[in-house]
């Protein structure tokens, strides 16, 4: 019998039978029964409410907390319960992480990883148990767990970071006047799938100023393999940029430190300082992520640019996909044909990265609501 007849029928009896001395009117039964199958509906509803698992990398970077602290609040503005995790740069603790999501019984797994072909067995549970994975801004690679993949398009980044150099250093008039610029390379974690197509993008706009000799790489490094920095450490690029500076640019200044990333770029300047670079002859120093110190930087004149990466585009897009994929619904996909992880093609969606310097920070950072003028300038 139904629990709805059932009270129903129990309330019926109790009402013809009396309950106690006083009396109970129909209408107070009604108030009564109709409370009733409330607070059932609320449990029922509550029982029913699907769970999203986030796990996330490291929270040394700003702008993997936001990503966090953004898919959350918009997931539960949903109605989906969120356990979201921190891995904190460490592979074994974002393993656990997941496996105890897949035992706890998530119904959805949003991830990004810190080395994807760490997580494949992993991956394997949660495939084997029907729940659905969306990699987040980090392919994962090596397994058809994988059932979607949100992201920037990286190859772009990389695109935008050369053809910035090539434009504001006057490249093809360098190279037309035979005068040419230092150069070396701060590269991405060789375990993020995403560092090497951000490379690709980046040497195929500069690796015919290379060819023709208008950027000298004086250490000779400029391949992925050579210039890689393991787990995107600040203070790994930093001692790079100081070993390169005590070794190669001693007679002569670096002109161009290209990196991948706002914390490299925060460890060249403690280099560039420590080797006695000044206003006069501080190099270019590219970066990415938009991170507030960076901004700050980019004002006062200690980085170039960075690419700005909106991570409220990319949660908005990651939520819808879990909405769909929870629904049974095909979610929203630009990209069918780019992302391989050596076993499958993922369906993507990809948002568009954009460069920020000193003249364009304020109308696509502090008038877009990302950052105000206090956190910047504080």
């Amino acid at each position: 019998m139904p629990k709805r007849t059932f009270l129903y029928i129990l309330l019926l009896i109790l009402f013809l039978t009396g309950c106690g001395q006083q009396k109970t009117s129909p209408e107070d039964l009604a108030r009564y029964y109709e409370s009733l199958l409330t607070r059932e509906e609320e449990a029922q509803e509550e029982q029913e409410r699907k769970t999203v698992g986030v796990v996330m990398p490291t929270r040394t970077s700003e702008r993997w907390i936001n990503d966090g602290v953004n898919m959350k609040a918009k997931l539960e503005m949903l109605g989906y319960e969120v356990d979201l995790q921190y891995a904190d740069d460490d592979i074994e603790l974002q393993i656990a992480q997941i496996e105890k999501m897949i035992k706890d019984e998530v119904d959805c797994l949003v991830i990004a990883s810190i080395d994807s072909q760490q997580l494949t067995d992993s991956l394997q549970i949660a495939k084997e148990r029907n729940i659905p994975i969306i990699a987040y801004d980090r392919l994962l690679m090596d397994t058809d767990a994988v059932s979607y993949y949100a992201s920037f398009d990286n190859k772009a980044e990389g695109t935008l970071i050369g053809r910035y150099i090539v434009q504001k250093m006057g490249l093809e008039s360098a190279r037309l006047q035979g005068r040419s610029y230092t150069i070396e390379f701060f590269m991405g974690s060789p375990d993020d799938n995403n560092a090497l197509f951000l490379y690709d993008g980046l040497m195929e706009q500069l690796q015919p100023y290379l060819d023709s000799g208008t950027l000298v790489c004086r250490s000779g490094q400029t391949s992925f393999e050579e210039t890689c920095i393991l787990r995107w450490s600040k203070e790994t690029a930093r001692l790079r940029c100081q070993s390169l500076m005590e070794e190669y640019y001693t007679a002569e200044k670096l002109d161009i430190a290209c990196s991948a990333f706002d914390g490299f770029a925060y460890g060249i300047l403690q280099a560039c300082r420590k080797e006695g670079y000044t206003e006069t002859d501080w190099p270019f120093i590219t970066g990415q992520d938009s991170e507030r110190e960076a901004v700050s930087n980019i004002v006062n004149g200690y980085q170039t640019m960075s690419i700005f990466k909106d991570t409220r585009v990319l949660s908005s897009k990651c939520v819808t996909m879990v909405q769909a994929v929870l629904e049974n619904t095909q979610p929203e996909i630009n990209d069918v044909d780019t992302y391989n992880n050596n076993v499958m093609t993922v369906a993507s969606y990809l948002c568009d990265p954009v460069v920020v310097d000193a003249e364009s920070y304020e109308k696509v950072l502090i008038e877009s609501g990302y950052y105000t003028r206090e956190q910047i300038f504080k």
